[in-house]
């Protein structure tokens, strides 16, 4: 084969399912590591965005006002370097707190 290495496609499949497993941890454990900086309100908040939630929801949800909860939101995204509300759903998701809570 030219002096090349080459990998049976089983042993292929196993490289990257090693290699995205450990990066799919990595990815986790700094989502859990930014979720830890913000308030428990804040956190409320990303959670509530992370289902798809509305402000208008979020706000009746949480018994706060659409003022507050927009004021939450940018604390969490400004924590997280995220640009918008769909970053803090995703970061979210990859802390594993989409599965977790009240809603």
């Amino acid at each position: 084969m030219a002096g090349d290495a080459v990998l049976s496609p089983r042993s292929t499949r196993q490289v990257l399912d090693h290699l995205a497993t450990g990066h799919g941890r990595r990815r986790a454990a700094a989502a859990t590591d930014a979720m830890a900086a913000l308030t428990e309100r804040e956190r409320d908040v990303a959670v509530a965005v992370g289902r798809g939630h509305s402000n208008a929801e979020i706000a009746r949800r949480l018994y706060i006002s659409e003022a507050t909860v927009k004021t939450h939101l940018p604390g969490a995204q400004t924590k997280f370097g995220a640009r918008n509300r769909v970053d803090v759903a995703v970061l979210a998701e990859r802390a594993g707190l989409l599965g977790v809570g009240r809603w």
